[in-house]
């Protein structure tokens, strides 16, 4: 029997009520198929842990977590601990010190998911975005000069470097043709002369080794504006780390919302543990409430079985979820339902026995 080895980091606010979902989920999934199943350990860090100990995980922890297969991770953030600490402490040390160069984000209007747009049914938004996550506006690079002084200055670098550029862009090229799927790419070359025109030309060079891939190119308000009154234009998405960012959140909004909206942080050559995640945030105001909807989640514990080659599994899953919306009777408060987090998992689960 096949044993993954998989890290769970819970973290903060209502992590580790969503996340203690998707566990149930996977293991269900791999009690159900008998050719597989999940070795679980759990770290206790996020920014609790920050405030006892100074730190948002301990000193070795990516030499801890390096010989795991992946890892599941709840949300990061709360009161007290500036943004910018938790982020850098935990998340982006873990996509930048693992490599994770590829955010692949579903954007996906499911049968039953909540959609503001007027006259647009389901399938009729069904994205790929392809984040690059290693650098970009990301990247950490800058400077802060006459600190606290009438002429403090900052400065805040984007890293595009061609390695960095081409591997996504190459990514994404690969992931439309296997899936015959059109490619867009996302950027801002009128503004941003050097990083986005240095973009767009990489996009260029690389699409000429695909021709059988169509192609095209949108500047990103344009894009935004398009996801709104055409989103059925875009299939497979490739873009900058901060366009991915933000744009991926406008298209949770557009097909139900962060209760549904789940990304993969992967290192395609898999030297190192690739990490899933809901991309909502910590959502402090609800946590410990039990309301917290936990199919983001889920949907991030499909997209770990599809990882493992395990598709069969997580079309089955994602299934479940939208046989959940559709059905209505077993939802969270925020896509209009009044079942908690805890009930929402079991009849996701109850619906996969239902498979058997």
């Amino acid at each position: 029997m096949k044993v993954y080895r998989m890290a769970s980091i819970p973290a903060d606010g209502i992590g580790p009520e969503v996340i203690a979902e998707g566990v149930k989920v996977l293991n269900t999934v791999a009690e159900l198929d008998g050719g597989f199943r999940f070795d679980w350990t759990e770290f206790p860090w996020g920014c609790e842990y920050y405030l006892k100990t100074g730190k948002m995980m301990d000193e070795d922890g990516m030499e801890r977590l390096k010989d795991f297969d992946a890892i599941y991770l709840g949300a990061v953030g709360a009161p007290g601990v500036p943004d910018h600490i938790s982020l850098w402490g935990l998340l982006l040390a873990i996509r930048k010190g693992f490599d994770q160069y590829v955010n692949l984000r579903p954007v996906k209007l499911l049968r039953g998911a909540p959609c503001p747009l007027k006259g647009v049914e389901p399938g009729g938004i069904d994205m790929t975005f392809v984040r690059e996550n290693s650098e970009g506006e990301y990247a950490g690079s800058g400077a802060w000069l006459y600190k606290g002084q009438p002429n403090e200055v900052v400065i805040q670098n984007g890293v595009f470097s061609r390695v960095g550029c081409e591997r996504i862009i190459r990514y994404a090229y690969d992931l439309a043709r296997r899936e015959g799927r059109t490619l867009t790419s996302i950027s801002k070359g009128n503004a941003l002369n050097y990083s986005m025109v240095f973009w767009d030309q990489i996009f260029e060079e690389v699409g000429r080794e695909y021709p059988d891939v169509k192609t095209c190119s949108y500047l990103v308000d344009a894009a935004s504006m398009f996801m709104v009154r055409d989103p059925k234009r875009f299939e497979v998405v490739v873009t900058s780390n901060l366009f991915g960012d933000i744009l991926t959140d406008l298209g949770a909004a557009i097909t139900g919302g962060l209760g549904l909206a789940a990304g993969a942080n992967i290192n395609p050559e898999r030297r190192y543990p690739s990490m899933f995640e809901p991309i909502h945030g910590s959502a402090p105001d609800i946590a410990g409430k039990g309301i917290a909807n936990p199919l983001a989640s889920i949907w991030s514990a499909a997209q770990i079985l599809d990882f493992f080659g395990h598709e069969n599994w997580g079309k089955r899953v994602l299934g479940a979820i939208e046989t959940l919306l559709s059905e209505g009777r077993t939802l969270t408060p925020d896509v209009g339902g009044k079942a908690s987090t805890n009930e929402v998992g079991d009849a996701v689960v109850r619906l996969l026995n239902n498979l058997k």
